[in-house]
């Protein structure tokens, strides 16, 4: 069974900066689209990035110009830079595929506040 382990999560400061890792446990980035989703409770998880097996990123207008998705298949890690930060932001994060394939991991929480 594939697990998704996601570090990096913390309190920031508006304005401010983290850095948040997903590693698998299996090498499944090499044959999928990855993606970070934001979860707020009372809410359904919200792909906010994703990266293509190609590199090609997308993300959710919210979070466009500020959050930066990229990938090391070698590694099997995904990373969410996530920069100019903002008290909406602050949620659980978790990566996936995209579509979602595998068990949710248990997340990491990124808390927004002065």
């Amino acid at each position: 069974q594939v697990e998704l382990v996601e570090s990096g999560g913390g309190l920031a400061q508006p304005g401010g900066s983290l850095r948040l890792s997903c590693k698998a446990s299996e090498n499944i980035f090499r044959s999928h689209t990855m993606g970070w989703y934001q979860h707020v409770p009372g809410k359904e998880p919200l792909l906010v990035a994703s990266v293509g097996l190609t590199g090609e990123t997308v993300y959710w207008h919210s979070v466009k110009g500020r959050f930066t998705i990229s990938r090391e298949d070698g590694e099997n890690t995904v990373y969410l830079l996530m920069d100019e930060l903002k008290p909406e932001d602050t949620a659980a994060y978790y990566c996936n595929t995209y579509p979602q394939s595998y068990p949710w991991g248990r997340g990491t929480q990124v808390t927004v506040s002065s």
